[in-house]
């Protein structure tokens, strides 16, 4: 479109269409971490347990982030700022070994991260309703105080390490294990101490933020009509093998001075 070649080439502040408003969520603070999470325990059904049990040594082989409870509440005292309570849930698959000659056998269990910041999120005072809402079910437990809303962004999980302990050896965390997250496993997650305890390490990466609704001003230069035509698909399978490129990578691993190139080391 002509208007989006001169909006693209404009290098002056002045040249858009006009001024919009808009409704967004800004983010007021945020604070990204990396946890190497120590020694936590997996909690398996008591089903399978006996496995456990009979098990001479364990090794870890994937670890995913079921999900991520958030709670958030203000600080007295302390104007503008928030806790931001989470609890991570990993579903961790480890491979047990019973004997010399034995195969492994892979299990999945959960375990249980707690993890607590402080972010600046200000304050606010009304109430905010929307033609969403049902109006015989009103949400009386509402605060009237406007809270910022917290949100958590968690990489995929590295699973470092998996250990058998036959007593406590980590920081182990005692909690109810939500009903949801039970189901995945077919029973009622059981976290007594046992006779042999799995503990895991795992590599973590996260970015929290807290955010609020806001209206802002901004320049608009047109619409955002769309380019590209969309191709049509077609049901042969030959042909969308043959759009695939050929996986040469595949076929040639890197060598360690191609892994070099584009890091600013002298060759």
């Amino acid at each position: 479109m002509p208007e989006n070649e001169v909006a693209a080439g404009c290098e002056s502040q002045d040249c858009f269409k006009e001024a919009v408003c808009i409704d967004t969520m800004k983010i007021y603070d945020s604070c990204g971490s990396k946890d190497c999470i120590q020694d936590i325990r997996v909690l398996f059904p008591a089903a399978r347990q006996p496995m456990i049990d009979s098990a001479t040594n364990v090794r870890v082989k994937d670890v995913n982030v079921i999900t991520v409870y958030i709670d958030l509440q203000p600080i007295p005292f302390n104007k503008g700022f928030y806790s931001v309570d989470m609890t991570f849930f990993f579903d961790v698959c480890v491979e047990l070994f019973g004997g010399p000659n034995a195969c492994p056998v892979a299990i999945s269990g959960v375990s249980v991260y707690n993890k607590k910041v402080v972010l600046y999120g200000s304050e606010g005072s009304v109430k905010v309703f929307t033609s969403g809402q049902c109006a015989d079910e009103p949400d009386i437990s509402q605060d009237p105080r406007a809270l910022p809303k917290a949100t958590v962004q968690v990489a995929e999980p590295v699973a470092l390490s998996a250990k058998l302990c036959d007593r406590p050896c980590g920081g182990d965390l005692y909690c109810r294990i939500p009903e949801a997250i039970c189901r995945r496993y077919g029973g009622e997650i059981d976290s007594s101490p046992q006779r042999n305890n799995v503990y895991v390490t795992i590599g973590l990466f996260t970015i929290v933020q807290i955010v609020r609704n806001v209206q802002l001003l901004i320049p608009a230069y047109d619409f955002c009509v769309p380019e590209k035509e969309c191709a049509p698909t077609t049901d042969n399978p030959c042909e969308l093998f043959r759009r695939i490129d050929f996986p040469t990578e595949e076929f040639f691993p890197p060598r360690a001075t191609d892994l070099n190139d584009g890091c600013g080391c002298n060759h």
